[in-house]
């Protein structure tokens, strides 16, 4: 019997309870929602993180159990805590954090059972907050080594900015997405002054090597990079419910359709319509199957 090849994903980084003023605690960090996504898409995600031996750490695993997503690269520590963090709402309806520290997720432990995963596995996903700390900063290099698809969400955290740390990820990254004011601080890193967005992205390709760049635009959009062609489209049109997790679900979509076959302009276009659904939603992890996903499309097609 023909056996359908299984796409899998790993997914590296904090996984934490969002706690936002007057509403019940939501699960989130980044990769933690790249990772749903990519769940809710069909790809096998392989999550690498840690939580506490405490109440908000059964929690965080019986909410991946729920969703039928693998537990087995989370790791429990018993020396820290589960990660919470206090989120505001500001009214341009864009989300600020207080990322506590000393927390489960900066202290992930280098596994081999997590490199097994990883060589099965058709690409990494990791951001730049996990590597605040030195344990799991040194976990996400090994790991970085033995991936053969590097996808770097630049995802940058004020005050967690570490401008080496930073150029040291790019250096190892195949795919990194970018939004507008972190394009400015890498090339403002490196002495560039750049003419215009596609001069300061060819000049990130060809400082570091790295053959695709995303730079999301928010409500203007997105454009893919890869080598000299570039890909454009249009923000969709929708009713925004809240921000939170845009970003990752637009990240997501764009991976699980270049991991399933999708050329660049539909992997692009899935990346919008999945963003722009999440954000007419309530919350980063809504509930949804790809039907939403495909109906979403429909609309945005007839919306241009």
């Amino acid at each position: 019997m023909h056996q359908e090849h299984i796409l899998k994903a790993t997914c590296f980084g904090e996984i934490l309870w969002d706690l936002f003023p007057g509403k019940d605690k939501t699960a989130g960090g980044a990769p933690f929602n790249v990772g749903y996504h990519l769940h809710q898409m069909g790809i096998e995600v392989h999550m690498i993180s840690a939580v506490g031996q405490d109440a908000l750490g059964d929690e965080l695993l019986q909410k991946l159990d729920r969703w039928n997503m693998s537990y087995n690269g989370i790791q429990r520590n018993i020396d820290y805590p589960t990660s919470t963090v206090v989120a505001t709402i500001d009214d341009d309806n864009e989300a600020h954090y207080e990322i506590k520290e000393g927390v489960a997720w900066d202290h992930i432990q280098f596994m081999e059972t997590d490199i097994q995963q990883l060589k099965e596995a058709q690409a990494l996903v990791f951001g730049s907050l996990a590597a605040r700390h030195s344990v799991s900063r040194e976990t996400l290099f090994s790991l970085v080594e033995s991936s053969s698809y590097r996808i770097f969400d630049v995802n940058l955290r004020p005050p967690y900015i570490d401008q080496e740390l930073l150029l040291q990820l790019l250096k190892k990254s195949d795919l990194a997405k970018f939004n507008a004011a972190e394009l400015q601080l890498v090339l403002s890193y490196l002495g560039k002054q750049y003419a215009d967005v596609q001069d300061g992205i060819f000049f990130l390709q060809d400082h570091f090597e790295i053959p695709e760049i995303i730079l999301s635009r928010g409500a203007s959009g997105a454009t893919y990079f890869h080598g000299r062609d570039i890909y454009s489209l249009p923000a969709a049109k929708v009713t925004v419910n809240d921000t939170v997790g845009s970003g990752d679900s637009f990240l997501a979509g764009f991976i699980s359709g270049r991991l399933s076959g999708m050329n660049a302009a539909e992997a692009l276009e899935q990346a919008i319509c999945l963003s722009g659904f999440v954000t007419s939603q309530s919350g980063a992890c809504p509930d949804y199957t790809q039907q939403d996903i495909v109906a979403m499309k429909d609309a945005y097609r007839q919306q241009s």
